[in-house]
């Protein structure tokens, strides 16, 4: 039987193996316990991160140490936001058409639904320079969707100012019944109080402000005759000095913007309808709208805005005013068409549908229009009446 004795070379390689054994024993050891302590920061450190809002400095430090990493390294881009669409809307009141109403509705239905809402209280500058249409237009595109702008202002061109065009709504009144409303208005506001006119209005002197409607009309006055009378059309016609001139080509370049820019442009007497129809196009900013326009405590709001010392010119001065204001019926009766093809699309019955060019509202005017909560009229400074301007410096359309 062979006894095995280790030589002395073989004695050397097991002495040698022992100690690179032990050395890198020593460093597996000292590595481990650096791995577990970076662990143990970086775990106290999202626990910091978490209750104080942010990282620690020794979080930072450590991360700049060891080399950046961030979320889209390890895990992509974030998910982006889903906007609903659309997320930019803007609507242009028009005077006396029942917007106090809506703005009111639209303060209550932004905080529920989470919209932004910007109402401007510029009520008097409808009418832009071509300046003045970039800034406003560049402020508008600033902010935060989804978002309702509202403001009394004439149809702006986002895609002119190479800006995103926002989506249009709008509601427009009987023109008669609009002038007349805004007639008694000025002069005798609300039920809120009778000295109301007198701060709205103080430069109306007596013989102005208690000068009888038929007179008005009959006798030419500035205020019941045209350019005056042209009102609502330059909502939509927009901001080229042509478009406050009264005759066809604004008219149609009005019909023109409803069409390709306006989702929805509503009439005043069937309120209700328009408003549902907001809630089905809209869901995301007017959902439940109507339930809230019918609540008695939104009535409570308003139930002391309604125009006092209103009356009724007579047939013959009615019949005046209409032809002075055919262009304005000529858009309204194309914009009620519209709207009651709508209603018709989304299953819902006309009031009327009778869409006539024929003036029957001439024997029922005075009860057709439920009167919302009012507005008085913007009034612009005869000062700044840039209709004179050349129409050189502004855009070619309007």
């Amino acid at each position: 039987m062979k006894n095995y004795i280790s030589s002395p070379r073989l004695n050397k390689h097991s002495r040698k193996g022992f100690w690179l054994w032990a050395l890198g024993l020593r460093f597996s050891l000292r590595d481990y316990g650096f791995c577990m302590a970076t662990l143990l920061l970086f775990c106290l450190g999202s626990l910091f991160y978490q209750l104080n809002g942010g990282p620690p400095k020794v979080l930072l430090e450590i991360r700049q140490y060891l080399g950046e990493s961030t979320f889209v390294d390890d895990h992509g881009p974030p998910t982006p936001r889903e906007l609903p669409f659309p997320s930019q809307m803007i609507y242009n009141r028009v005077g006396k058409c029942g917007s106090r109403t809506v703005v009111l509705l639209l303060r209550i239905l932004a905080e529920k639904h989470q919209f932004n809402l910007v109402s401007s209280d510029i009520h008097n500058k409808t009418r832009l320079t071509k300046h003045e249409q970039g800034d406003l237009m560049r402020n508008i595109s600033t902010i935060p969707q989804p978002f309702l702008y509202t403001r009394h202002v004439h149809f702006l061109n986002f895609t002119r100012f190479r800006l995103e065009q926002p989506v249009y709504i709008n509601i427009i009144r009987d023109p008669i019944n609009r002038f007349l409303s805004n007639y008694f208005f000025r002069r005798f506001g609300d039920w809120r109080g009778e000295q109301n006119h007198l701060v709205r209005t103080p430069q109306m002197k007596d013989d102005e402000r208690y000068l009888d409607i038929n007179v008005c009309i009959m006798e030419n006055y500035p205020e019941c005759s045209n350019p005056r009378l042209f009102y609502i059309v330059p909502y939509f016609c927009g901001q080229h000095p042509q478009c406050r001139e009264p005759d066809v080509w604004a008219v149609e370049r009005a019909k023109q913007n409803v069409i390709e820019n306006f989702l929805l442009v509503g009439i005043l007497e069937e309120l209700e309808d328009v408003l549902l129809l907001l809630e089905r196009l809209l869901p995301h900013y007017f959902s439940d709208v109507l339930s809230i326009y019918k609540s008695p405590e939104f009535w409570k709001m308003g139930n002391l805005t309604g125009t006092v010392k209103k009356h009724m010119p007579t047939l013959e001065a009615l019949q005046v005013l209409y032809q002075r204001m055919k262009y304005e019926y000529d858009f309204y009766n194309f914009v009620r068409d519209q709207f009651h093809l709508t209603k018709k699309k989304i299953g819902l019955k006309s009031a009327s549908q009778n869409s006539s060019h024929e003036p029957d509202f001439l024997h029922e005017l005075a009860l057709r229009t439920h009167e919302p909560l009012e507005e008085e009229e913007e009034e612009e400074d005869e000062e700044e009446d840039i209709g004179q301007e050349d129409a050189n410096i502004w855009l070619v359309q309007p």
